[in-house]
């Protein structure tokens, strides 16, 4: 069973679910409350070198 944006996690029928954006939301308040504002900066950073990295083997003509 696909869970579609802005349709209910809960498909058991009942209302007042939590859409897919309100859990990523919650989920993402949990782990800035465990972690910290420090913790979004380190993954921020190493995705931008890795898309760095991907387009300079593109270029390249590299697989990885």
């Amino acid at each position: 069973m696909a869970i579609r944006r802005g349709s209910n996690v809960n498909q058991g029928g009942s209302r007042g679910g939590m859409t897919v954006q309100e859990a990523g939301r919650k989920g993402g308040e949990t782990v800035l409350q465990e972690r910290g504002p420090e913790f979004f900066s380190q993954i921020g950073r190493k995705g931008g070198q890795k898309v760095r990295e991907l387009i300079n083997a593109g270029k390249r003509g590299g697989n990885r």
